[in-house]
């Protein structure tokens, strides 16, 4: 009796108030009803897409670009801004367009033969001169006829025609990458108990790609994880423009952080940007920027309190950190030995004094490891011990160490009418002469070598540091940790500086936030110290007596850039030069 007194209760409530609707709704035209639903859709979608823009770029950002975008939309305005942006373009290009006139466009009927590497050395000498003058670039110090550079030069040609993707026909390649992983590996920590003894990873083809690879072996294990599909990773401004180019080939949403007072990441500000997305954190030992380790303790005790991957960008202080330490440098923790490290990117092809195009990629463990393989085409591959107990992967071989467990098949997860194939890099062949260079660099060199090395080129950097503090006019950036000095200046524009200093021959990395340049030392500067810093002292001199522009400098290009509130004209203008190179 009681539920069908409710019953009807309900039902004469209902129909009251669809009566009610309908009598407040017969006023309108049906039209009009059928279209509000659509029109409040719409309206819904512009404010979520409002409100999502306002989330990834800031509210100053946000109304910046609707402003500029309509300013654009003035008559006149839009072509006015393309003119002046061309205009810097073609001074940014115009030193590489007078060179580029007779470049070849088609193959030449008849072939050189082997007068072709007389063409190469008549092309080479057109190189500007770069002993000791670049910052980085070259960290093979003397000769590039003899010494270091020759030994290298031999190896990679001994091995030119290998292709690691073929191991069970280039046997000794894998060896070498596997050695020169587990190497590497046990230089940073893989052998402390609180790296958990199964660090694993494989030799790439630079920092960008190591980078690359880490981002997408944690973005995936993160969703495996914690099932999450809209991934977010947290960088300082600092961190490398690799990110930047994951982010975007992964589709991460990626946030970019201010660095503290000592330009180094700033673990709260990061903490502040933590939410049920993130996926990665990410610290540097050191920045490329201004050479200055990150706290990578505080950052992997975040990454840990939170379950989230935090990669550490070693990609230039691999192979000069674990050997300062060892020298007395008050180096902090920046390793596998650390609680929360995930990955590590390190280059063998900067102070491992490798060939260019050798990097490489380390994990924590296998798991993160896995989910960064590529299935796909190929043939099957099997798996037997390798000399190491660090897992590499070079092609469709996978070595790997199976405790006394004989030979045991491969196969990869899937498949397409080629067979079957896994990678663990981007690519799928890869130059086996670079992997033997590299493996000869550090067989070459010994701890003994690195420690040496490491020692001249820490001694350089710090003469470099002092002679630059004691130009009154300059001011060194944050105190470097390692191999890079940065400097500005509050009273000169720096940039004018560099342009002098490019004048004279000399190659430095021009910086932002602050304005700044910055000398990656290496062993070609060694016997060049004092050069660099008279030079430096000449520069500043006649900056301060005239200041200004010198012609063909490109000062008032990066201090416009620096200044320009709109970033997104800043990309444009960097799109349109690259676009214009080839």
């Amino acid at each position: 009796m009681d539920y069908s007194s409710s019953l009807s209760s309900l039902s004469f409530h209902f129909n009251s108030f669809r009566a009610s609707a309908n009598s407040f709704l017969s006023q309108y035209e049906p039209l009009l009803l059928l279209l509000a639903p659509l029109f409040s859709l719409i309206l819904a979608h512009l404010l979520r897409s409002f409100f999502n823009l306002i989330h990834e770029r800031g509210l100053k950002a946000s109304l910046l670009g609707f402003l500029m975008s309509s300013v654009k939309l003035i008559p006149g305005v839009k072509s006015y801004i393309d003119r002046e942006k061309q205009k810097v373009v073609d001074k940014m290009q115009s030193d590489g367009k007078s060179k580029r006139e007779g470049w070849r466009t088609e193959l030449p009927s008849t072939g050189l033969g082997t007068l072709v590497l007389e063409k190469m050395k008549e092309e080479k000498r057109k190189d500007v001169a770069w002993q000791g003058k670049c910052s980085g670039t070259v960290y093979i110090g003397g000769s590039e006829i003899d010494g270091h550079f020759s030994l290298i030069n031999e190896a990679c040609s001994m091995f030119a025609h290998t292709n690691p993707l073929h191991l069970d026909v280039f046997q000794s390649v894998g060896r070498f990458e596997a050695e020169v992983v587990a190497m590497t590996a046990a230089l940073l920590g893989s052998q402390e108990k609180s790296s958990g003894g199964q660090v694993c990873g494989n030799m790439t083809s630079g920092g960008t790609e190591s980078i690359l690879l880490a981002v997408k072996s944690s973005r995936d294990y993160m969703k495996s994880k914690k099932g999450i599909t809209r991934p977010e990773m947290i960088i300082p401004v600092s961190a490398h423009s690799a990110y930047d180019k994951a982010a975007q080939y992964f589709n991460i949403k990626l946030w970019r952080v201010p660095v503290n007072k000592d330009f180094q990441a700033d673990v709260k500000a990061i903490r502040r940007h933590i939410n049920k997305n993130t996926i990665l954190i990410v610290g540097s030992a050191p920045g490329f920027p201004h050479g200055i380790i990150d706290p990578i303790e505080e950052l992997g005790q975040l990454a840990s309190s939170f379950g989230i991957c935090l990669h550490v960008d070693l990609c230039l202080g691999g192979f000069v950190l674990p050997f300062a330490r060892e020298l007395g440098y008050p180096i902090p923790p920046f390793d596998f030995s650390v609680k929360g490290v995930s990955s590590i990117s390190v280059d063998v092809h900067k102070y491992g004094l490798a060939p260019k195009g050798t990097s490489i990629v380390l994990y924590r463990d296998h798991e993160i490891r896995k989910v960064s393989h590529w299935p796909g085409h190929k043939v099957l591959g099997y798996i037997f011990e390798a000399p190491t107990e660090y897992l590499v992967e070079s092609g469709f071989v996978l070595f790997c160490r199976i405790a006394c467990d004989p030979i045991h098949q491969f196969v990869a997860v899937t498949e397409w009418s080629g067979g079957l194939y896994v990678s663990p890099t981007i690519a799928g062949s890869r130059p086996g002469g670079l992997i033997a260079g590299a493996w000869a660099a550090m067989i070459s060199l010994g701890k003994e070598g690195y420690l040496e090395n490491t020692k001249t080129i820490m001694e350089a950097t710090k003469r470099i540091q002092k002679g630059i503090e004691e130009i009154s006019e300059l001011y060194v950036v944050g105190r470097p940790d390692m191999t890079i000095v940065a400097f500005g200046s509050n009273v000169l524009d720096i940039f004018e500086v560099n342009d002098l200093m490019t004048s004279k021959g000399w190659h430095l990395n021009a910086l932002q936030r602050p304005n700044s340049i910055h000398i990656c030392v290496t062993l070609q500067h060694v016997p060049v110290v004092e050069d660099f810093l008279t030079d430096l002292k000449e520069s500043v001199e006649t900056v301060k007596e005239n200041p200004g522009p010198i012609s063909g400098g490109l000062a008032p290009i990066y201090g416009a850039a620096g200044k320009m509130p709109d970033r997104g004209m800043v990309q444009d203008l960097l799109v349109d030069y690259m676009d214009g190179t080839c």
